[in-house]
C-alpha cells in the first residue's frame, strides 16, 4: 500500500469518528426527557423544545461557519468545533443550575453547526473523485450514530454505582464518549496533511487566493439557491417521517411495540439509503436518482396513511429515500461548487436554509393534524416539500455550477 493511500485511510478513519459525534451528542435527550422533566418539576413537552434547539441553532450559526473557515483554516475550525462540542456536553450534564442544560445544548448545537458546514468542503478537499462514495459512509455514520446514542442513553442512566443510578447527566454525558478519540485522530491527521500541503506548496505554483467576501456572494447565486432548496426540503421531510411515523403507525391500530419497531427500522433503512446511493450516482450519467428519490417518499408517505397493513414496507422505503436523500444533498453541495472553499460556502448557505425549515416542517405537519384530527392535510404538507425537493433536483439535472 503507497504512503498516499495509507494517508487517505487515516483521512477517512478521521473524518468517520468526527461523523460518529455529530449526531450522538443530540439523539440521547429525547429517550432521557421524562427523567429530566421530573427532576426539574416540568413537563416533558416543556422540554421538547431541547430537541428543536440544535436545528435552530445550526440555522443561525450555518452562515457564519464560512466565514470562521477563512480566518483559521477548515481543519483548525474543526478542530475548535470538536473541542467546544466537548464543552457542551460537559457544560449540559452539570447538575448545578437549570440553566447549564439549556445553555450547555446552545453550545453543542453552535459546534455542530460548524462541523455540518464544514464537512462536506473537507471531503471535497481531501478525497477528490472519491468524494461521492466517502460522503455515503459520512451520511450513514450520521445516521448510526444518532441510533447509538439514542440506545445508550437509557442503560447509562440506569447503571448503578453504590446503590444508587447514575441518573440522567451521565446518560447525556455519555454521549460524547467518541469525543477524544475524533479530536486525537483530527489533529493527528490534520497535522500530516498540513505538512504535505506546505511541502507540496513550496514545489508548485503559488495557489489562487480565496477571494473575500464569498460567504455573502453565495446567497446570490441560483444555483446555491437550488441546493438549498433541495437540502431544505430533504432535512424537512426527513424530520417530518423521524417525528410522525410512530403516531401514524399508532393511530392506524400498530401495538406499541410494532410502533417502535417501525421507528428503528426507518433509521437502518436510513444508514442502507446513505451507503448504496454513491453506488447508484456512480452510474447514473443524468443523475435521475435525485429526482427519483421524491418521488418514491410521495409513495411511501402515502401508502403510510392509506395502505397501514404494509406499514413495514412503506417504512422501509421512506427510511431508504431518505438516507440517501441526504447523501445526494451533501454530495451536490461538494459536485458542484468549483472548489473545496466555494463548498464550504454553499454548504453554509444551504444548511442554514435546509435547517430552518427542518425546525418547522414537523410543527407545520402536527399543526395540519390538530386542525383536522386526519392524516389527509398533514400529508398534503409533507407532499409540497416533496414536490419542492423534485423540483430543485429535476432543474439540477443539467450539471450546472455554482459561480459566485
Amino acid at each position: 500500500m503507497s504512503s498516499q493511500s495509507k494517508h487517505l485511510g487515516w483521512q477517512f478513519l478521521a473524518v468517520f469518528l468526527v461523523a460518529l459525534n455529530m449526531r450522538m451528542t443530540i439523539s440521547g435527550v429525547g429517550p432521557l426527557l421524562n427523567d429530566i422533566a421530573e427532576s426539574r418539576g416540568v413537563s416533558a413537552a416543556t422540554l421538547g423544545l431541547l430537541a428543536s434547539i440544535p436545528l435552530l441553532t445550526w440555522a443561525l450559526v450555518s452562515p457564519i461557519a464560512h466565514g470562521l473557515s477563512e480566518r483559521l483554516g477548515m481543519d483548525r475550525t474543526i478542530t475548535w468545533s470538536l473541542l467546544i462540542l466537548a464543552l457542551g456536553i460537559l457544560w449540559r450534564s452539570l447538575p448545578f443550575a437549570p440553566a447549564n442544560l439549556w445553555l450547555g445544548t446552545v453550545l453543542i448545537g453552535a459546534a455542530l453547526a460548524v462541523a455540518n458546514v464544514l464537512m462536506p468542503a473537507i471531503i471535497k478537499r481531501d478525497f477528490g473523485s472519491r468524494t461521492p462514495t466517502v460522503m455515503g459512509v459520512y451520511s450513514a455514520a450520521l445516521g448510526g450514530a444518532a441510533g447509538v446514542g439514542t440506545a445508550i442513553a437509557i442503560p447509562v442512566a440506569r447503571a448503578e454505582v453504590g446503590g444508587s443510578p447514575l441518573g440522567w447527566e451521565a446518560g447525556l454525558l455519555a454521549s460524547g464518549i467518541a469525543i477524544p478519540f475524533a479530536l486525537i485522530a483530527w489533529v493527528l491527521v490534520t497535522r500530516r496533511t498540513a505538512a504535505r500541503s506546505a511541502a507540496e506548496a513550496a514545489a508548485s505554483a503559488p495557489a489562487a487566493p480565496v477571494l473575500p467576501g464569498l460567504g455573502r456572494r453565495i446567497w446570490r447565486s441560483p444555483t446555491a439557491w437550488l441546493i438549498a432548496c433541495y437540502m431544505g426540503s430533504q432535512s424537512m421531510t426527513f424530520y417530518i417521517f423521524a417525528t410522525w411515523i410512530t403516531p401514524i403507525m399508532l393511530s392506524r391500530g400498530a401495538a406499541e411495540a410494532t410502533a417502535s419497531a417501525g421507528i428503528t427500522l426507518f433509521h437502518l433503512s436510513g444508514m442502507a439509503g446513505s451507503l448504496l446511493a454513491p453506488f447508484v450516482l456512480r452510474y447514473d450519467g443524468r443523475t435521475l436518482l435525485q429526482v427519483a428519490l421524491p418521488v418514491a417518499l410521495a409513495v411511501g408517505a402515502s401508502g403510510l396513511v392509506f395502505v397501514p397493513a404494509a406499514s413495514f414496507v412503506w417504512v422501509a422505503l421512506l427510511g431508504l429515500c431518505c438516507g440517501a436523500a441526504l447523501s445526494v444533498s451533501l454530495t451536490l453541495i461538494a459536485q458542484r461548487s468549483p472548489t473545496a472553499h466555494t463548498a464550504g460556502a454553499v454548504s453554509g448557505m444551504s444548511q442554514a436554509v435546509g435547517y430552518l425549515i427542518a425546525a418547522f416542517g414537523p410543527v407545520l405537519f402536527g399543526w395540519a393534524f390538530d386542525l383536522t384530527g386526519a392524516w389527509l392535510l398533514p400529508l398534503g404538507v409533507a407532499l409540497i416539500g416533496l414536490s419542492v425537493q423534485f423540483t430543485a433536483g429535476w432543474i439540477l439535472r443539467d450539471g450546472r455550477m455554482v459561480r459566485a
